[in-house]
């Protein structure tokens, strides 16, 4: 019997890189209708996909990608340009968008004359003073984390004061920075004087200047120390110690329960008349010196300070006012709960 050798097998080709793409041929039919040539509708204001012919819902969080706007091309021309920040009410329409020249000319000279005549043809001089004003305040909140809303508001002061020209020839970061010390307290967000002179770098003489020229134009609350002096004693002043304990002790990593007691032995004391004339940031740091040994979770006068902006020898000082009249501050619910222990106040500060 004869055997046949059989013919070598060929080798097989090199694998080719297979490449992935959509596939053109899917169509979206509707399960219900079956439909052919399907209607689908996009909904974008429910963020679904549903049939135009059944009303099944095919699918859904649909992503709106057509602009933002709505068009009338029959009424206004072409589209409108999302170009710069949104527009502020408060410039009146004023042109808010800038166009700068570029100062690289070949060096002939001829930018810096298409400045100068740009600039005089854009806007007047005090509508750009007012768009730096704004500018510069919007920049500052910003540092400051402070809301939009303190921002609306000084804003709305500064221009104000220039429209009345009530602070002409002052320091226009000298107003701006009284402006945004009013926008705070106006919005229950008060910030110290100390607060605003380190953002703002404007001394504190004249940044109490502007602000009493502003207090008695726009006729507002007066001041922390004259309130709390000429008003009756349970009437809060506007910027109050109370006001200011939430961030202290949000700084000095204190429990929850430290911030209502010593904002309720503030009012104690200023209910019998403890420690009246002292600023409210005096009185926020010695009630807080008070209250932590008081609770059993001490802090040093120095850690105090740093957060309060105030020196330890001055919140010692509220401390011992605080201390002498402590049988009037201190409720008998709080040491028979046993949150609280007068034996723990440390007496050597009231010794010096």
């Amino acid at each position: 019997m004869a055997f046949v050798q059989p013919f070598p097998l060929a080798a097989p080709p090199p694998p080719t890189k297979q490449t992935f793409g959509p596939d053109l041929a899917v169509r979206l039919i509707c399960p219900e209708c079956r439909d052919p040539n399907p209607n689908i509708v996009e909904e974008f204001g429910s963020g679904d996909l549903v049939c135009g012919n059944c009303g099944l819902v095919l699918g859904d969080r649909i992503v709106d990608t057509r602009s933002e706007w709505r068009t009338f091309a029959n009424d206004e021309g072409d589209d409108p340009s999302r170009v710069g920040a949104a527009m502020d009410p408060l410039l009146d329409g004023h042109e808010q968008l800038d166009t700068v020249i570029s100062f690289r000319d070949g060096g002939s000279g001829i930018a810096r004359e298409l400045q100068r005549a740009a600039s005089r043809s854009q806007s007047s001089r005090s509508e750009r003073n007012l768009m730096s004003a704004f500018r510069l305040i919007s920049s500052w909140c910003d540092q400051f984390t402070l809301p939009k809303t303190i921002s609306d508001i000084a804003k709305q002061l500064y221009k104000r004061s220039d429209e009345e020209k009530l602070l002409r020839g002052k320091n226009l970061e000298a107003v701006i920075a009284a402006c945004i010390f009013i926008a705070c307290r106006q919005a229950k967000v008060p910030r110290t004087f100390r607060e605003i002179c380190d953002l703002t770098h404007v001394s504190k003489k004249t940044l109490g200047q502007c602000y009493k020229a502003l207090e008695q134009a726009f006729n507002l609350t007066p001041g922390a120390q004259a309130q709390a002096s000429s008003s009756s004693a349970n009437a809060p002043s506007a910027t109050g110690a109370e006001d200011l304990l939430i961030r202290y002790c949000n700084h000095l990593d204190l429990p929850p329960n430290v911030q209502p007691i010593c904002a309720d032995i503030i009012k104690e004391a200023r209910k019998h008349g403890i420690a009246d004339g002292r600023s409210p940031v005096s009185i926020a740091g010695g009630a807080i010196y008070f209250t932590c040994h008081l609770l059993g979770k001490p802090k040093s006068a120095r850690e105090i300070s740093l957060v309060a902006g105030v020196s330890e020898g001055t919140i010692r000082l509220v401390y011992r006012l605080y201390y002498a009249e402590k049988e009037k501050l201190v409720k008998e619910e709080w040491i028979a709960s046993g949150k609280a222990n007068m034996d723990s106040l440390p007496f050597d500060n009231v010794a010096k």
